[in-house]
């Protein structure tokens, strides 16, 4: 267990490395004894400062939901972090890959809230009735450790990864179609690099929405109406550089695309 003063300090230094785009080491050598209740309030406390700078929450995510990305990182459960305002992105906008240290892309059906979910005891029923909309999304990654050396706490600390959002122009219900069977292929610079299914994700990714309401209650913190949820990545990552354009597919969902320059 980590004092204030060292969860403080490694809030600065993440914040730090994101803003300098220069990589720092894991968590896990610097602050030995870091564990995951430390690596949440290091989060939170790099979530409030941004907020009091004048950010605000678009939503949340889950990250490593699926067996892919929890063995593509080298762990064996699932994190959250936030989405803020300033990371989300445009299909006809290229973005800026300076701004970034190693970026990866992940393909996910995302949630559109238009009901505030319930915390403890949320189930699949509650997140069914709050959605207002299932879209297709690409969510994009970077670490601010270096070289993605990260283990469980390295990743939560660092607000699981997140970079950026950008979301498809297709709306559906999520009763017009199977949350379980949605075919996903992930297409770069032309050429298919990944394909996976909607169930990937925890068996339904309504129940990873569900399973990061209750588990964010148990921090303060609140998944409401008007809120964006990323339950998880379909496939495993990938890595981007300038002069890519990679697209997702999504079966009766439609696509969304990004570009980087």
């Amino acid at each position: 267990m980590l004092s204030d003063a060292e969860r403080d300090r490694a809030a600065e230094l993440l914040r730090t490395a994101e803003l300098d785009a220069r990589p720092i080491p894991p968590l896990r050598e610097s602050f030995p004894g870091i564990d995951v209740v430390d690596a949440y309030e290091i989060q939170l406390r790099g979530i409030r400062r941004r907020l009091a700078s004048g950010a605000t929450v678009y939503g949340h995510k889950v990250g490593l939901s699926s067996k892919a990305m929890q063995e593509m990182m080298g762990v064996d459960e699932p994190d959250y972090g936030h989405l803020l305002h300033d990371m989300v992105l445009s299909e006809d906008t290229p973005v800026d890959t300076s701004r970034y240290l190693l970026p990866r892309v992940e393909v996910e059906v995302g949630f559109l809230l238009g009901a505030d979910l319930p915390g403890e005891g949320c189930t699949v029923e509650d997140v069914l009735r709050a959605t207002e909309a299932v879209v297709p999304s690409i969510e994009l990654i970077d670490s601010r450790i270096a070289d993605w050396r990260i283990g469980l706490e390295d990743t939560i600390a660092d607000n699981a990864s997140s970079a950026g959002v950008v979301l498809g122009r297709e709306r559906r219900k999520p009763d017009e179609l199977d949350l379980t069977a949605i075919d996903a292929v992930l297409w770069k610079n032309g050429e298919q690099v990944a394909s996976g299914r909607s169930d990937a994700v925890l068996g339904n990714p309504a129940i990873a929405v569900a399973w990061l309401a209750e588990k964010v209650a148990s921090f303060g913190v609140r998944l409401e109406a008007g809120h964006v949820v990323l339950p998880g990545s379909c496939t495993r990552a990938y890595d981007v550089v300038a002069g890519d354009t990679v697209t997702a597919d999504f079966t009766g969902l439609g696509s969304v695309s990004l570009s980087f320059v």
